[in-house]
């Protein structure tokens, strides 16, 4: 029997508007999907409550997280920067507890499968999660030779993923499994974490925290392609279905007009880092626009049935 997949979304307040732009487009476009958890700071819930719906709940961190790892109060920040700390390790940032969360969250949680979407993730067409469903397989992000020597960070969680796998140091150039729109495996994801606490003898949230340089993506792409067993629950994927900007300089709204003009045939989303500060109203405008156009077009084509043939 085929069981619906859950989307995962680590967010906290500074992603308010962008996480609300997420949630709409998902709400426009995504079938197949069980549920849409949030999983936010505890400080945080009251902010995000007013998503709660039907087909979304939103989850305080704490519920995933060990009583041993507090978050500091908020006057205690750096670059705006929320920290976690404990007696076990040094202080952790919000990036390293997202990390965590999507992890935790998909070995607790009830279903089988999961889709990740951060929060600046934007959804522009239709996409089907139902091809994805428990038992068939969920498609692995492998990007070959992408991590090199130019590629400092990446290059250092793939060889800290390799640490907490204990397996061989990794050599350069490497595979790459970060992406958006990424799809896990629960039983795949509570082996890794298993794994993760053979090798190291401790928990693996705390192996995490002592390590603090690590990537959730790299980790899972790893671990999944070199366990026996785990080959039928994915395939191999060059890509993902999302458009991404990763660059700094801010865009307006003819830059993101013609993203998604250009977005390939495949993509059915698209994500802006934000970094780049590119406001959220302007991404909603081009998005209007955008669906508004593509309206049109399909209005203005003849039926399939009274089409000219080739």
């Amino acid at each position: 029997m085929m069981k619906p997949i859950a989307l995962l979304t680590p967010t906290y307040r500074r992603d308010l508007d962008r996480c609300a732009l997420l949630c709409e487009s998902v709400d426009r476009h995504l079938s197949a999907a069980s549920t849409h958890y949030l999983l936010v700071p505890d400080a945080d819930l009251a902010l995000f409550a007013p998503f709660t719906s039907k087909r979304r709940v939103v989850l305080a961190a704490s519920h995933f997280l060990p009583d041993w790892l507090r978050p500091l109060p908020s006057f205690i920040r750096r670059n705006r920067r929320q920290f976690w700390w404990s007696w076990r390790a040094k202080p952790v940032n919000g990036w390293h507890i997202q990390q965590i969360l999507k992890i935790a969250a998909a070995i607790a949680l009830p279903e089988q499968r999961y889709c990740i979407l951060d929060s600046d993730i934007v959804f522009f067409r239709d996409f089907d999660l139902s091809r994805f469903a428990h038992p068939r397989p969920i498609p692995l992000l492998a990007r070959t030779n992408e991590v090199s020597a130019t590629t400092p960070c990446h290059a250092r969680w793939i060889q800290t993923s390799h640490q907490l796998l204990g397996l061989p140091a990794a050599e350069l150039p490497a595979e790459d499994f970060i992406g958006h729109v990424i799809l896990w495996d629960q039983d795949t994801v509570r082996a890794l974490a298993a794994r993760i606490e053979t090798t190291t003898g401790r928990g693996w949230i705390e192996a995490l925290c002592r390590t603090r340089e690590f990537s959730e993506y790299m980790l899972y792409g790893i671990f999944a392609q070199t366990t026996a067993g785990l080959s039928t629950r994915h395939i191999r994927v060059g890509g993902t279905p999302c458009a991404s900007y990763w660059d700094a300089p801010t865009l307006g709204r003819d830059d993101l007009t013609d993203l998604l003009r250009r977005a390939d045939k495949n993509a059915v989303a698209f994500s802006i880092a934000s970094f780049s500060g590119t406001a959220v109203d302007a991404i909603r405008t081009a998005l209007v626009g955008h669906e508004r156009r593509l309206a049109r077009s399909a209005s203005a084509s003849p039926p399939a049935e009274l089409a000219t043939p080739c």
